[in-house]
């Protein structure tokens, strides 16, 4: 069984994500969907919203011939994923920016663990620029992002906007 994990922030879970997951079903039999776990920032949403809404979105995806698993990990995703017996750390790459500094953590991840590969996979052009950062600061400002995250989540952002 080839497993991936796909890690992140998801805060919230974009579209983007939900395509990088769809495509990487492809070529893994597993993806775990790795929610870190970072004490330092303050997020839009808690650890236990993240989780639900991932669980919620995913469901979407046509996963046949993919076994799709959400967890939470903290401090060296290399360490979790060799916890988690992942053959691969997919991340996805938005733009050469992206690439710079996601090479160096490929490049740090390899020298601590060769056996786990890392895999860049490209968004579909209308998630290319899209980042979870992104996304709640347009949102915050008034902007839209239809399309840009599910509806469930929208949906959430707005309820937490109104508290």
């Amino acid at each position: 069984m080839r497993r991936e994990i796909y890690p992140g922030s998801f805060d919230p879970v974009t579209n983007g994500h939900l395509d990088i997951i769809s495509r990487g079903c492809k070529l893994f039999d597993e993806i775990i969907v790795a929610i870190l776990v970072n004490p330092d920032k303050k997020p839009l949403f808690s650890l236990e919203e993240r989780r639900s809404m991932l669980h919620e979105v995913i469901g979407s995806i046509d996963s046949d011939d993919c076994r799709l698993v959400v967890e939470d990990f903290q401090g060296l995703l290399v360490h979790y994923a060799v916890q988690r017996g992942a053959d691969a750390i997919v991340r996805g790459i938005r733009a050469v920016s992206d690439y710079e500094y996601e090479l160096q953590m490929a490049l740090m991840n390899r020298r601590q663990e060769p056996r786990i590969e890392t895999v860049f996979m490209m968004p579909a052009e209308a998630y290319s620029y899209v980042s979870s950062r992104l996304v709640k600061e347009v949102f915050q400002l008034g902007g839209s992002i239809d399309g840009l995250v599910p509806d469930a989540v929208l949906k959430r952002m707005q309820a937490n906007q109104k508290v």
